[in-house]
């Protein structure tokens, strides 16, 4: 199977939310903050409140701007990247040939489906996403998708789970 498509910030945001799961709180973590320095601000506590408030935001802006900053800062970002799928593993190159990577599946550690990607595992932290619009139809999704079941078990669970 031939995949192709050009990274953007976003598959790395479904990356790092599947690699990395205190990420997913996060939101949650600023919504609590900022409920509790709306409560402190609605008792008269103008500063500890505003000071809260803009903590609270910062902090759930917080991944969303690191993401776009790490991406940036990346050298091969942005670039087409194409890729190649058998049995056995996946190999993806920058059309500029700038960037190589050969992942055998059955080393990855885990696979996660998001509503955009496909998360590859390869250890605490690292990932590679392969995004939905890589796959030129469903029946490739789907083929992709049975491959991982077949090499690596249900997506988020770790091969070496009973």
């Amino acid at each position: 199977m031939r995949l192709s498509w050009t990274p953007e910030p976003a598959d790395w945001g479904d990356g790092t939310s599947a690699a990395l799961p205190f990420v997913r709180w996060v939101p949650w973590f600023a919504a609590a903050f900022g409920l509790f320095s709306a409560v402190l601000l609605l008792t008269g506590l103008t500063w500890p409140g505003v000071f809260g408030l803009v903590c609270a935001a910062g902090i759930g802006a917080f991944p969303a701007v690191a993401i776009r900053a790490a991406f940036r800062r990346e050298p091969v970002a942005g670039h087409p990247v194409t890729a190649e799928v058998d049995d056995h593993s996946l190999r993806m190159m920058t059309t500029s040939g700038s960037a190589y990577s050969d992942l055998t599946l059955g080393e990855l550690t885990g696979w996660v489906e998001t509503k955009r990607s496909f998360v590859l595992l390869t250890g605490p932290g690292s990932f590679h996403p392969v995004p939905g619009r890589a796959f030129d139809s469903t029946e490739d999704i789907d083929r992709f998708r049975d491959l991982l079941t077949r090499v690596l078990g249900p997506a988020g669970v770790p091969p070496s789970a009973p």
